[in-house]
């Protein structure tokens, strides 16, 4: 799933190119894709885009006149691409904006289950839709992590993932941040110290600026990741072979060594998660 640094990158890529011409057509669209009805999406057609920003995983195109916002979100396959005037795009396409002069956005979307969404609302509406998120996980600093951690206790992967808590931070991040701040997956999130949330907060944004930086430079995941999806390579940190834990959603990476003094968590359903 794309997270805060790739969306960010594909946002400071992107919005010189969305604000430079007029929209002449937007859509079509796919069914399983527009979420909002009203205004149609014919509404935008002769209206310029202001620029790109990013709400968390969020894309948000608002008009230069201020009375309509564009939002994407591409969970776990869709990619958002411009297609300069005159190059070939690929044939499947979930959602399409043309531009005057040829050029194009458009989002397509892998695999079966179709879950990337694109909502057209004004500026009102797309705020009240996304006042569930939670800080900004680069503008966190060590006060409002404590204040995050401390709300209830919850184990550390599952609440760095949760965008009501911090938006953001995916599932692969979660990991590399984890490894990173040499705290276990499965630890409370009351139970750290100061000293441990001092040094997660640094990881935060040290891991996500690092990520930004190769995305920046069109490194893909081999690049950006050194424990998600690695099974049984050494850890980058100490040698150990990297360890996984599967559930039905997700799966999380971490290092016995590194992170969980080591034991090893070996079947969810019948071992006791590690503190």
């Amino acid at each position: 799933m794309p997270e805060l640094p790739e969306v960010e990158a594909w946002v400071r890529e992107l919005d010189p190119l969305v604000s430079a011409s007029p929209i002449e057509r937007a859509g079509p669209a796919h069914i399983a894709t527009l979420k909002t009805a009203d205004p149609p999406l014919s509404a935008l057609d002769g209206r310029r885009l202001a620029r790109a920003r990013r709400r968390g995983k969020n894309l948000l195109f608002p008009t230069e006149d201020g009375e309509l916002v564009l939002r994407v979100h591409l969970m776990s396959a869709g990619r958002l691409r411009y297609l300069k005037p005159g190059a070939k795009g690929p044939k499947t396409r979930m959602f399409r904006l043309g531009f005057s002069g040829g050029g194009e956005l458009i989002l397509t979307e892998a695999g079966k289950k179709k879950r990337a969404g694109v909502w057209l609302a004004t500026p009102e509406q797309i705020e009240a839709d996304l006042a569930h998120l939670g800080p900004d996980a680069l503008e966190l600093d060590a006060a409002m992590l404590s204040e995050i951690l401390d709300r209830e206790r919850r184990q550390l992967h599952p609440l760095l993932r949760d965008q009501r808590a911090i938006a953001g931070i995916g599932r692969a991040h979660a990991n590399e941040i984890l490894l990173r701040a040499r705290l276990s997956p499965f630890k409370g999130s009351t139970e750290l110290t100061g000293e441990e949330t001092e040094r997660l907060s640094a990881t935060i944004r040290k891991d996500l600026e690092r990520a930004l930086e190769l995305r920046l430079r069109g490194k893909g995941d081999r690049d950006v990741y050194v424990i998600h999806n690695r099974l049984g390579e050494p850890c980058p940190q100490c040698g150990t072979p990297i360890a996984r834990v599967d559930f039905e959603e997700h799966t999380i990476y971490y290092c016995p060594a590194c992170q969980t003094g080591g034991r090893m968590l070996k079947d969810r359903r019948l071992s006791r998660l590690l503190r």
